[in-house]
């Protein structure tokens, strides 16, 4: 469902037109991410739920969680990106065509990936971790803090520099999400009560996914050291890298009339296009002769002249 529904919404903004704005841009590219994240662990999770030997080698788990990390660290970029968009467009309206241009929207969204190799892809490689047998991790997937503690020695170190990170890429972007909210509020109060509610429905579903993703995030990463052994994490997790995915392409088509309009033109093309013809071929893969109408109408008066 998961692959469905993003998978829907992307292929409704690339073929609609009226789509192609920077908002569903950005709206696009989270249903991409989405999909990242949550195909990075389900498919090895479904596995295990049919197996009695859950393993996985050394490669692929420390494969899946540096492209975790780096899939959730593009998608909380990328939840700035898109408060930033609606801020511009609340806020500035008459700039917005300028400062929201196809080419900055490019750069800005190449910036996530860049930004995102160099918070998480580097220091992963510049301080590997030392694992210590049994590696026995209690949890449904490769995370990144239960796979710290399979380290041979405790290194206060990586726990600081995660610490950092994890506030680098969480706390600070929500942040900036807060304060463009809050220049997004004082804006609308001063505009019409008839445009207020149209300016406030373009925000909303981004303000339910942000609550989801960085609420399970802060709690994972920046909440209180509870026992390793705990499932508290593990079930956290699911929650932004499984439902979270699931729940986005309803939020955003559920509360969006330009996404259901698109998505009702979409299917009643599909429904109303004619069959398409295809050539006869007679005996030994030839062509069958087509029949002009004309040419028969003209025949049978000529046998009648007769």
């Amino acid at each position: 469902m998961t692959v469905i529904g993003n998978g829907l919404i992307i292929h409704i903004i690339i073929f609609t037109p009226q789509l192609h704005t920077p908002m569903y841009f950005f709206i696009c590219k989270l249903s991409f991410i989405d999909l990242c994240n949550s195909s990075s662990a389900l498919p090895k999770m479904l596995v295990d739920l049919l197996s009695t030997e859950r393993m996985i080698s050394l490669v692929a788990c420390l494969a899946q969680v540096n492209i975790l990390l780096f899939i959730g660290t593009a998608e909380c970029f990328l939840l700035v990106l898109m408060a930033f968009d609606r801020c511009l467009a609340i806020c500035l309206p008459l700039h917005y065509p300028v400062l929201m241009k196809w080419t900055i929207c490019q750069t800005l969204a190449a910036m996530i990936w860049v930004l995102s190799v160099l918070i998480i892809i580097l220091p992963s490689f510049l301080m590997p971790v030392d694992l210590c047998y049994p590696n026995h991790i209690n949890h449904f997937m490769c995370e990144s803090l239960a796979v710290l503690q399979l380290s041979c020695y405790r290194n206060y170190i990586k726990e600081l520099v995660i610490f950092l990170l994890s506030f680098v890429t969480i706390l600070i972007p929500f942040c900036f999400i807060i304060v463009s909210y809050v220049c997004i509020v004082i804006s609308v109060l001063k505009i019409r009560s008839v445009s207020r509610a149209k300016s406030f429905s373009t925000c909303t579903s981004h303000v339910v996914v942000v609550a989801m993703y960085f609420g399970a995030g802060m709690v994972t990463y920046l909440g209180p050291s509870w026992d390793k052994s705990s499932n508290h994490g593990k079930y956290v997790s699911i929650f932004y890298v499984i439902i979270a995915p699931f729940l986005n392409p309803i939020i955003y088509s559920l509360n969006n009339r330009e996404v259901k309009k698109s998505f009702k033109n979409i299917s009643m093309r599909q429904l109303m296009r004619p069959p398409q013809l295809t050539k006869m071929r007679g005996p030994m893969g030839s062509h069958v002769p087509q029949l002009d109408p004309s040419s028969l109408h003209e025949s049978n008066v000529e046998e009648g002249h007769a």
